[in-house]
């Protein structure tokens, strides 16, 4: 190699080590603008509605009055739709996901759907408010209930599912796959007893991340009629009497907290502000809990892979 090319190669090295310098500076201050943005606004919301933080806050019904209002009816609609999504999004996503990345053919019907179901976590979420409202709503005639909510969350965060199981079980390395078909176990003996175990944790994650996101959401609950004030609770599914479970809850009309939220800043008295600061830091609890409790089987999942 003649000098003048070592200069050049020189050259070339240090002009790369520069860009590589600028481009950690840049990252750096843009995951700063953003942990600094969400600081001071979880920091505005602690001071606004923590001093309404109370028990009483917790377990009272919607009321006219901000002093008296609480979460207790969107607390616990929260809740039940939160429970139908989960019924029908993770079994469904899970199995999806299973179908598409071990038994579907590579083929062009299955690049279709790979793309389809890719754009469709993209999709903005009151296109599935309106989609529910035509078949859940007016087509099925479940009305604006709780069982409409829970499929309208579950269509919103099923291909989130199925995307994060897809890339749970693609990062399984192959030789799992061949050591368990070695010792003659069938395909699905190799997917339930090999591959799942050491993807359940991501899986789990990826379940959880959709979930949070389905918890915050508001659009599509508004287009199917979620109700802004509701001085009740749904009949309880386990009752006292037989057969001791009730399905008419699933019936019944609902709100969730998101909405509840929606109600009080749209009103102009500063106390139901307050109230919907309140109710923010009780949402971003259940979101961090959440969040948390994936990190944590996460963690011990993992601690128990080895190869």
């Amino acid at each position: 190699m003649t000098t003048l090319n070592i200069q050049e190669v020189r050259k070339t090295i240090s002009r790369n080590k520069r860009s590589q310098y600028i481009f950690n500076i840049i990252g750096i201050l843009s995951m700063l603008f953003g942990i600094v943005t969400l600081l001071a606004l979880l920091f505005d919301l602690i001071t606004d509605g923590f001093p309404r933080l109370s028990w009483q806050f917790l377990t009272s019904f919607p009321s006219r009055r901000a002093e008296e209002a609480g979460i207790l009816s969107a607390s616990v609609g929260t809740l039940l739709v939160m429970f139908v999504t989960s019924l029908v999004a993770i079994p469904i996503g899970i199995a999806s996901g299973i179908y598409l990345e071990e038994y579907a053919r590579k083929n062009w019907l299955s690049d279709v759907i790979e793309i389809n179901v890719t754009n469709l976590a993209g999709v903005p979420s009151i296109i599935y408010g309106l989609l529910a409202l035509g078949v859940f709503v007016y087509g099925f005639n479940f009305g604006r209930s709780i069982i409409t909510a829970g499929f309208t969350l579950a269509l919103l965060v099923l291909p989130v599912v199925i995307v994060s199981t897809r890339e749970a079980l693609r990062a399984i390395p192959n030789s799992i796959r061949e050591a368990a078909y070695a010792t003659g176990a069938s395909k699905w003996q190799m997917i339930w007893d090999h591959i799942l175990p050491y993807s359940t944790g991501t899986i789990l994650t990826g379940i959880i991340v959709a979930l949070a996101r389905a918890i915050g959401e508001t659009a599509p609950l508004i287009t199917i009629g979620a109700l802004t004030f509701i001085a009740f609770l749904p009949e309880p599914p386990i009752t006292g009497q037989f057969p001791y479970i009730s399905f008419s809850w699933l019936l019944a009309p609902f709100t969730v907290m998101p909405i509840q939220m929606f109600d009080w800043v749209s009103r102009p008295q500063a106390e139901f502000q307050v109230n919907a600061a309140a109710a923010g830091i009780v949402l971003i609890a259940i979101t961090l809990a959440m969040n948390a409790v994936a990190i944590y089987i996460r963690y011990r999942l993992r601690k128990k892979i080895k190869w």
